[in-house]
């Protein structure tokens, strides 16, 4: 089965006992046995559930892998992925990330006794000037949030893997739509699912999916102890979103396309941050990788941090929240917002200064997308 047909078939039979179309909702904590010697095939929703596992096959399919573990956000997703690390041991960030895994890397791992060490995506040679003997991950992501740096993924891959290390990448920018990273050589595969999986703004869950064994079964033994796990009710609602995830993509990369190209010829606008326009540095590698460029992209305004401020504050359509990859579109600043834990000279040294504006485009009509941006920056410079 294809992308689109996946998304609605896998894990999804017929109700057994109604034969309802929509899988029905398992909102139960716990599950009765039949006696001693047969337990149900779920017992309690913090260790399994039935949404939750139907939910998990789907992901895993559309990432085109043998494992998903479900949680209740992004992050715990994250953090679950590197609860592969032991005291002693070192981990290689990629420097251009989310400010959330920024946070974990710089607060959270050391406390720890993890040592955390950065390197450049962009320049998959820099893992060999950072690697150490006891390093044993490498995370990076691509679309960068929030600037849309591009990198060759195999690249990254192969280099990280001449030295033995556990591959983890986070997807969430690009969806399972545009690309498939373990079909690329990475180990583990985490998103967000609020975001483009999800697709709706209206519920918090996270997946990691992989083809190891191994990492499966240590995820979801974390999972099990620590309890990050999403309720019954996000995995129906997640799972409903993911029906037109392949749709709701297409109109995403279509109509990021035209505001990127928009803003590009903008007087008022000194730079667009959009892997789909062609001056973009890395258009010719998200071109080869990817299927489709996606619905995120970020522009510096051409003026005072004060103009930029107002041209985030002056959009209609355009929603001024944090989070992405809803049908809606929303309109972020980062220094405040996705990367409000690093310091100001820390945004500036990764590619963030404080005049970007980073935009999560949806799917209304394009025309009333760049009539908003353009009467944005008009009262931004009025």
């Amino acid at each position: 089965m294809r992308f689109a047909t996946k998304a609605l078939r896998v894990g999804q039979d017929l109700d057994p006992q109604f034969r309802a179309v929509i899988p029905p909702l398992y909102q139960s904590a716990t599950f009765g046995w039949e006696d001693l010697d047969h337990a149900p095939p779920f017992d309690y929703t913090r260790c399994g559930n039935p949404n939750r596992h139907q939910l998990e096959e789907v992901i895993a399919s559309l990432e085109n892998g043998k494992h998903c573990v479900l949680f209740s956000s992004g992050m715990a997703a994250i953090v679950a992925s590197l609860s592969l690390l032991q005291a002693g041991d070192h981990v290689l960030i990629a420097s251009d990330i989310y400010g959330g895994t920024f946070r974990v890397g710089e607060k959270l791992l050391p406390r720890q006794g993890i040592q955390v060490g950065e390197f450049c995506a962009h320049n998959p040679q820099s893992i060999t000037d950072a690697v150490q003997p006891n390093t044993k991950i490498v995370l990076f992501e691509t679309p960068t949030n929030p600037n849309l740096r591009v990198s060759d993924i195999s690249a990254v891959v192969k280099v990280a893997k001449q030295h033995g290390l556990i591959v983890i990448f986070d997807n969430t920018f690009a969806s399972p739509v545009l690309q498939n990273p373990l079909d690329l050589g990475c180990d583990i595969v985490v998103h967000s699912t609020t975001k483009y999986i999800s697709g709706h703004s209206d519920v918090i869950g996270g997946a990691v999916i992989t083809n190891d064994d191994d990492i499966h079964t240590a995820i979801y033994d974390w999972n099990k102890a620590v309890g990050a796990v999403p309720s019954p009710f996000d995995c129906w609602l997640t799972l409903r979103g993911v029906k037109t995830m392949a749709c709701r993509m297409k109109t995403h990369c279509t109509n990021a396309q035209a505001v990127a190209e928009f803003l590009d010829s903008h007087p008022r606008v000194a730079r667009v941050h959009y892997p789909g326009l062609a001056t973009h540095p890395d258009y010719p590698v998200a071109k080869k990788q990817m299927s489709g460029f996606g619905g995120m992209l970020a522009y510096e305004v051409d003026g005072t941090v004060a103009e930029a401020r107002k041209a985030c504050e002056s959009t209609h359509v355009f929603l001024l929240a944090e989070s992405l990859g809803g049908v809606e579109s929303l309109i972020a600043y980062p220094p405040l917002m996705s990367h409000a834990t690093m310091t100001e000279e820390q945004r500036v040294a990764k590619g963030i200064p404080p005049t970007l504006l980073r935009l999560s485009i949806g799917i209304e009509d394009v025309d009333d997308l760049i009539e908003d941006l353009d009467n944005s920056l008009k009262l931004a410079f009025a």
